[in-house]
């Protein structure tokens, strides 16, 4: 039986006629944490509680979730690993106790961060859910901790951020949250993940070593496959280093343009975004923009792909050139051996070229190789064992010395990091959902790696059954949608008019709780010329497509369009999920 934690004297009946006042104290949360005992190998430490009422907080301008107005308890509190004398930290969004709707939800971080702080909570709070998040015990950033000394791995803090972390703070908050609102073995809490990039990653470290704790995961343009996916940041830099070319930024930039101008009505529709991506691959010469002129004031920028310090940019004029298109087709072609087989996949034409931003170098007035920090502390870090946050140069760095980085990568965090299992059975059996989504035009992790690993499921799963029926069967459980002209993680300004997907939360609880399968997924325009109307997305493979003069949309399968997702990565010898 559970303990009341409700305030002394309230019992299970009257829970929900106390106040958030009356529940959200220091000695009520203290009472509710989680006994001895309850999850194996942890040790609740009451003296780090806080709780503290928070009344008319509000969110608004979000992507991942609606505007709102919320009361709730936030809550504090530590745990620590019996034998190990650690303590990790965890934080807590409670609603209202009138609020409340038998939820759990927990939140991930983004690029070597286990924890977006507070900023995922409130996608929680507002429908009913108790919303976590955690520090791992190592203070929530990977890169800083990774290492204890050049060539020794904080092991604890690599998997605590692999998949333990979210995993233990879902868990203690689940005991705590039935706990609190005084919730008996015969309530259903229905238990939720959300997140974005590293946070999407973690996402799916949630399917594959916690499918008995989840109803419904949301992992959004995820960082799987990081072997791969960490050193494809460099290959842009080994493109431009290989190919002797260093376009500036608004060269790149006028070719994206381009690019978007040209594919912008392959899906039926002319509204300043590239939905089919896929059509534009098959149908956009890249060398018809070589002569186009372009003309861009001075800049600064930063960003993932760019280092996470800030560059300046002259103002530049001048034509595409023939060498600029070189570069930017070897780009989007991805990473091949010397033997021309495939070691990894690219970008989709229309996305920035990030990766590839050069440095200008106003003694000389030339644009110089400047080494995207995200792929090259990986390389130094975590491969080399070095604590250094980039490396020092690309000499003789080759496509061949890239794929063997990621193979590297790959081997050494398979089981922690990698994140690829494709054998989801478990958490297809125990009634789990999956709602996945990445933008189209994303310049960080190629949309296609989405695709692959559904592909990778799809056939591992069900080897028995044709390509429909097999899609079919895992649209009852696991759902990905592409967004047309979306960044990474969020709208795109150069295609504002793209709907974004803000309400997942709300189609997961509509397909766990009332068993709504989302057939499209709801997107709302959050910018451009019809901001605040509502789009739908379409479930792959299905593909986006307009008739009627672009007034009717339709969601169609195309297969040659689907065959450009379809990826053989032969530069392995070993099948690459």
């Amino acid at each position: 039986m559970r303990r009341a934690a409700l305030t002394a004297g309230l019992s299970a009946t009257t829970a929900y006629a106390a106040s958030l006042a009356d529940v959200c104290t220091t000695s009520n949360v203290k009472a509710a944490l989680p006994a001895s005992g309850a999850i194996q190998g942890l040790t609740m430490i009451p003296s780090s509680v806080t709780a503290s009422p928070v009344y008319n907080a509000s969110s608004s301008g979000e992507v991942f979730f609606p505007d709102a107005t919320y009361d709730y308890c936030g809550v504090t509190f530590n745990y620590t690993h019996n034998g190990r004398d650690d303590t990790v930290a965890l934080t807590y969004w409670l609603p209202a106790p009138e609020s409340f709707e038998n939820r759990f939800l927990a939140t991930g971080g983004m690029a070597y961060m286990i924890s977006a702080g507070s900023a995922y909570l409130p996608g929680g709070v507002m429908y009913g859910a108790v919303a976590g998040t955690t520090d791992g015990g190592f203070g929530g950033s990977l890169d800083t901790v990774f290492l204890l000394a050049n060539g020794t791995i904080n092991y604890e803090a690599l998997y605590s951020m692999g998949y333990h972390g979210i995993g233990e703070m879902t868990m203690v908050g689940k005991e705590f949250t039935k706990n609190f609102y005084n919730m008996t073995d015969d309530n259903k809490l229905y238990t939720y993940y959300q997140g974005c990039s590293e946070g999407g990653r973690a996402g799916w470290s949630q399917v594959q070593k916690y499918p008995q704790v989840y109803d419904g995961i949301i992992p959004g343009a995820p960082a799987i496959r990081y072997g791969q996916q960490q050193a494809n940041h460099l290959y842009s830099n080994v493109v431009e280093q290989t190919l002797g070319y260093y376009p500036p930024s608004c060269e790149l930039e006028r070719i994206v343009n381009a690019t978007i101008d040209a594919c912008d009505s392959l899906d039926g529709k002319v509204d300043g975004v590239v939905a089919r991506t896929d059509l534009c691959m098959l149908n956009f010469d890249l060398n018809s923009t070589i002569g186009l002129s372009y003309s861009c004031a001075a800049s600064s920028s930063s960003g993932i792909g760019l280092g996470f310090g800030k560059r300046s940019d002259p103002a530049s004029n001048g034509t595409v050139s023939a060498e600029g298109v070189a570069v930017a087709s070897e780009i989007l072609k991805g990473l091949h051996d010397s033997q021309g087989r495939r070691a990894y996949i690219s970008y989709q034409p229309s996305a920035s070229f990030s990766d590839a931003a050069t440095e200008y170098n106003s003694a000389t007035g030339e644009y110089e190789l400047d080494i995207a920090s995200t792929g090259g502390e990986w390389i130094v870090r975590f491969l080399e064992l070095i604590d250094a946050d980039n490396l020092s140069s690309l000499t003789n760095v080759t496509y061949d010395v890239l794929r063997d980085w990621m193979e590297l990568g790959w081997k050494r965090y398979e089981d922690v990091l990698q994140t690829t299992w494709p054998d989801l059975s478990e958490f297809e059996q125990a009634g789990g959902k999956i709602l996945t989504f990445h933008g189209e035009s994303d310049p960080s992790i190629p949309t296609g790696s989405s695709v692959h690993f559904y592909e990778s499921v799809r056939s591992i799963m069900y080897p028995e059954l044709g390509y429909n029926a097999s899609v079919d069967a895992m649209g009852d459980w696991y759902r990905l949608y592409m967004v047309p002209g979306a960044a990474h993680c969020a709208t795109n300004d150069v295609q504002a008019n793209g709907p974004f997907p803000q309400t997942n939360l709300a189609v997961m609880i509509d397909w766990v709780e009332n068993g709504v399968t989302p057939t499209t997924l709801n997107a709302t325009h959050l910018a451009g010329e019809w901001e605040g109307d509502n789009a739908q997305l379409c479930a792959w493979p299905l593909r986006p497509l307009w008739t009627e003069n672009g007034t009717q949309f339709n969601c169609v399968y195309d297969q040659p369009s689907i065959d450009t997702w379809n990826y053989t990565f032969d530069s392995y010898k070993v099948p690459l999920y």
